[in-house]
């Protein structure tokens, strides 16, 4: 038997991602979102989802370029406060010492610190109620090179960060339960 909850964004789990951003001074900001995702494969791009009173909204409709950067479990309290302050009242990089560096493709900053990092440029705006999707064409993405092997990232050592909506709570990732596009074989060939 189910229960029914109504309409809920319920899709577990939801990614934890910072969206970097420049504002009109040059000032590097960060924000925590988990509304996004990978929206195209060909072009490679990436969706996030921001309300308009968000500092990092005026910052992309602005520049048209942002950075979306993946933290690992080690920077779970940074990830928690940038989604928690607003960078019209705060320097956020200050407080939490972290590095803006300054992206190679686009007009924006990513972490220095973060495991992974998506350099994008805006290429379409969808308004959508409450929130406006930025759909951002990755122009380069970034990773470290002691979490790679063959230019593959090995998800067990970035330890990125999952967020659970309704619970509120930051959650790891599991150990790997099947190969992709493998698994599924077996009830093929049956």
């Amino acid at each position: 038997m189910k229960k029914s909850l109504g309409a809920k964004t319920m899709l577990y789990p939801t990614p934890v991602l910072v969206v970097c951003t420049y504002d009109n001074e040059g000032k590097p900001n960060a924000m925590t979102a988990a509304w996004g995702g990978v929206c195209c494969s060909l072009p490679p791009c990436v969706a996030v989802s921001l309300r308009e009173a968000t500092y990092t909204h005026g910052n992309l409709m602005a520049r048209k370029a942002f950075t979306i950067n993946i933290p690992s479990e080690q920077y779970v309290k940074e990830a928690d406060y940038f989604g928690m302050e607003s960078g019209r009242k705060e320097d956020k990089f200050a407080k939490t010492g972290l590095t803006p560096v300054k992206s190679n493709m686009v007009d924006a900053p990513y972490i220095r610190e973060f495991p992974v990092n998506l350099e994008c440029k805006v290429i379409q705006v969808v308004e959508l109620g409450l929130h406006t999707q930025f759909i951002g064409e990755v122009l380069d993405a970034k990773i470290d090179d002691t979490i790679q092997e063959k230019n593959q990232p090995i998800i067990e050592q970035i330890k990125p960060l999952l967020f659970a909506p309704d619970s509120m709570n930051y959650y790891g990732i599991g150990k790997q339960v099947a190969k992709a596009y493998a698994i599924g074989k077996e009830i093929g060939n049956k």
